[in-house]
């Protein structure tokens, strides 16, 4: 059997796009790069935890999993958002057992050990005969959490850059050109696939390639011959312009606007933004051929007038997420096939997908760095 480390190494990350291929079809497959993923670009990489409006105040919490890790976000009654592992000190069952909601302290439902919203532990029945037992050492463990824009990004590990570093400036002003304020959430939706995540994401990344053959509907609103693509530090922006001559009547009255823009957050987060329409995609390893992804879906006009318009909108992207669905689920198990190994890239269209997998390698291989 190939060792990990060769694995890794198999990967020729520094050609150029010209002459590069894909990751390994073994990355896809082998249960040892899942685990490795967990351990680096799931545990170092800042992620997207919730909109802010859901923990907006006090006592308001979410609870999610990143790389398998329970974590809770909780806006304290300082009004400060935290994050920490949603694992009591106790005897490590789950403090908070519900998806989202408000609470004035967080209470483990096993024994009762109850915490502030700060995380200090508060709480311990029963326990008064203890020796050399350090309180306020025992409170809820913590991970890097920041705000940017609407969201709530966190990070397993507590060292490492700040958010505003990991994601550049470039990439804040483009978030920020985005007028993000003027939108309101309204609705979530969840899809299920068997394939590896990063299938999801190579086929988001590839430039429109897929989109003329795949997605007629969307392919109807783009002009795919001004389709650009654009890579910085740890993000892709793709964009094209909408065009209403030719478009589909169903998928042009909700896909208007002067221009589709897609931008990909490493590792797995993705804003799609159409005039006053987003959606953004939280794409989450379950295994190493299922994923999850979570759709959040945001519009300008929010009113009862607006309403169809809104299920239209929804209604078009369930369309392409049904056909990405299947692509996604047909790409897994060629990758389990004999007949493959590595593919070549496109130069015109598949700059990101290139980004992509070189920053794979990179954190995969700090990742057996730490094991040496």
């Amino acid at each position: 059997m190939t060792t990990l480390k060769d694995l890794v190494g198999s990967y020729e990350r520094d050609r150029p796009l010209a002459e590069a291929s894909t990751i390994p079809s073994g990355w896809y497959t082998d249960s040892r790069i899942f685990e490795l993923e967990r351990q680096t670009v799931f545990a170092r990489s800042w992620h997207f935890a919730c909109r802010t409006d859901q923990v907006a105040a006090p006592g308001q919490f979410v609870s999610l999993e990143l790389a398998g890790e329970p974590l809770v976000v909780v806006r304290g009654q300082d009004a400060v958002i935290r994050g920490f592992f949603n694992v009591c000190r106790h005897h490590a069952a789950a403090v908070v057992t519900a998806e989202e909601g408000s609470a004035s302290s967080l209470r483990c439902p096993y024994h009762g050990w109850t915490y502030g919203l700060d995380g200090a532990l508060k709480g311990t029945p029963d326990f008064s005969e203890v020796c050399n037992f350090e309180r306020s050492s025992s409170g809820l463990v913590p991970v890097a959490t920041s705000i940017r824009e609407p969201w709530v990004f966190v990070r397993l590990e507590r060292t490492g850059a700040s958010l505003d570093q990991y994601f550049s400036p470039d990439l804040i002003a483009r978030l920020q050109g985005l007028n993000l304020d003027r939108l309101t959430w309204t609705e979530r939706r969840r899809y299920s696939l068997a394939c590896n995540w990063k299938v999801f994401v190579d086929n988001y990344l590839d430039g429109g390639y897929h989109v003329p053959h795949l997605h007629k509907g969307l392919d109807s609103v783009l002009d795919y011959s001004q389709y650009t693509i654009e890579n910085g530090d740890r993000f892709c922006l793709q964009s094209s312009p909408l065009v209403s001559v030719g478009a589909e009547p169903h998928v042009g009255a909700v896909r208007s606007g002067g221009r589709a823009s897609y931008i990909w957050l490493h590792p797995n987060f993705m804003v799609n933004v159409y005039g006053d329409a987003m959606d953004t995609n939280l794409v989450i390893p379950r295994g190493i051929d299922r994923t999850d992804v979570v759709f959040d879906f945001y519009f300008a006009e929010v009113t009862a007038d607006a309403r169809q318009r809104r299920l239209s909108s929804v209604a078009v992207s369930e369309q392409i997420q049904e056909e990405d669905v299947a692509i996604c689920e047909s790409v897994q198990r060629g990758l389990g096939s004999r007949a493959y190994s590595t593919g070549r890239l496109s130069v015109r269209r598949e700059a990101g997908v290139h980004l992509f997998h070189q920053l794979l390698h990179d954190d995969l291989l700090s990742g057996l760095s730490d094991q040496d």
